[in-house]
Order: C-alpha cells, then structure tokens, then sequence
C-alpha cells in the first residue's frame, strides 16, 4: 500500500532531487528538519526566477534511515506546459549546478551581483549547513537522481562537508551584518521642500526631527540630517529669515540617501546650491 501511494505522488515525475545527509553523530531535530525545508525553499526560488510561468510545490519524502545516513527524494510539483521527461531532467540538473554554485560563493566569502540578497534566503543556507556543521565528520549530497528498468542512475552530484558548512556559517553571519547596514546613495542638485520644520540646531549626522520631501527620490516625506555644520547653518539661515513661508521654498540640494533594503531612513543634507520659490 505505502509503495501504491507514493506512486502516487510520484506521477509523471522521471527524475529526482535526493539529498543524502551522512553523518557520525544523531542530528539535531530541528537541524534535520530545516535541511529539507531549505532544498524546498530555495527550489521554489530558483523556479520562480527560472519560470516565471510555472509552477512547483516541493515536498520531501524520506525514503531511507539507516545507521549513519538519511535519505529522502523531493517532488518538485514541478508543472509547466509542454514539459517532456527529458526537460525535467535538465531542469534537476540546473538546479544543482545553482545550487554548487551559491553554495560555493557563500564558502569563498565573495557574493556576485545581487544572489544570497535577503535574510530568507540566508537562513535558508544557514539551515542547510547546520545539519552537519556540528558533526566532526558529515556530508551533504545533493543529487539528480532518475530509474530506468529498476536501476537508479545519478546525473548530477554537489556535496559539501563539515569543516565547509562550518566556513559557509562565518560567512553567512557576516553577510547579513553587511545587509543589515544602512546603504547609501549620493543624489547631486535635487529639489528639497520641508514638510515640518525646526529653527533649533541640530547635531550634524544625527537625524534633527525636521522631514522632508524630494519627489525624484520618493513621493513619502523622510527625516533629514545635516553632513556638516555649515549646511545646516547655511538652511537654517533661510528657515528663520525668511519673509515667505518656508513650505514654499524649494533647497536645490546634494543628498546621501541612507536605505536599508529598498526602504529609505533618511536624507543626510552634504550642499546646498540655491533656494528657490515654488508656486503650488
């Protein structure tokens, strides 16, 4: 019966991702758990930038324990239109290819372009790694696997072992300190309007309670802060002497904008060009 229903699961599916975790030492529950769940995570991912038009929906079966070693195959639900046996081959195959492939940027220390850019997507890795990271001597082995007339055939292979799962952990960690840090990016002479304002001074690089307003950036007002002593006093200068009210007055300005993600914290002001009047 156990044979019939995973036939069943199965369906039209000719190959395999099966991972193999060997390992000295009994492994953590959570540890476990989180080995499998990565590989179905980071399917998903590859299969949503791959195919857009597709669809998945990885399940992992475990198919052998034995002393030492744990098996399992995943279902991919991998479904998209005019797919032969052949091309779901390939595709497994790719994916392991990826799969090396980030693997070894987070063991080199080195990131390329903007992969491994989210703290899912690290955890993901991270949980991947830990099944054996505490192990003195353990393997992860991720393969294609297909049968043919009974017999099992592996087309494509990446394995990594403790001491690289324990390198991929440092590196990790430091990875999501780096995305964690404010980003920064300099805009030259755009138009600043103040959306509330503050006639007492500010420290320079710490944010002043005044928000602002520069629409080619963002159409939200932000809170600002002052690069220097001398650009602060040089707009504050035009908010307490001005005769017009200052919500009318546009600061042709330089900006640093600091972002976390795609989400803006605030505008560091480093010059001020001119001010100019603006009709509503």
């Amino acid at each position: 019966m156990m044979a019939m229903r995973y036939s069943e699961l199965v369906g039209d599916q000719s190959a395999f991702l099966t991972l193999k975790i060997d390992s000295e030492e009994p492994v953590e529950l959570r540890d476990f758990v989180g080995a499998f769940t990565s590989l179905g995570n980071e399917f998903d991912r590859y299969v949503h930038e791959t195919y857009p038009d597709a669809t998945s929906d990885p399940r992992m079966y475990v198919r052998e324990v034995r002393y030492g070693c744990i098996e399992a195959d995943m279902i991919t639900g991998f479904a998209v239109a005019a797919i032969t046996q052949m091309d779901q081959i390939l595709i497994l195959e790719d994916f392991v290819r990826r799969w090396g492939g980030r693997f070894g940027m987070l063991l080199s220390g080195v990131v390329k372009g903007d992969q491994l850019a989210t703290g899912a997507e690290l955890k993901d890795w991270a949980d991947a790694a830990k099944a054996i990271a505490s192990d003195p001597v353990a393997s992860h082995r991720l393969m294609v696997t297909k049968f043919k007339d009974g017999k099992r055939d592996i087309t494509a292979s990446f394995v990594f072992t403790t001491p690289e799962a324990r390198t991929a952990l440092e590196h990790i960690e430091t990875r999501k300190a780096a995305l964690a840090k404010p980003q920064t990016d300099t805009r030259n002479r755009v138009l600043m309007r103040f959306t509330r304002t503050d006639v007492h001074d500010a420290t320079v690089n710490k944010r002043s309670g005044e928000r602002v307003r520069i629409d080619e950036i963002a159409a939200q007002d932000k809170p600002v802060m002052f690069a220097s002593e001398m650009v602060e006093q040089e707009i504050r200068a035009v908010i307490r002497e001005a005769d017009e009210n200052v919500y009318k007055r546009g600061f042709v300005v330089d900006v640093v904008v600091q972002a976390s993600g795609d989400r803006i914290l605030a505008y560091a002001v480093s010059a001020l060009h001119s001010v100019i009047e603006i009709d509503d």
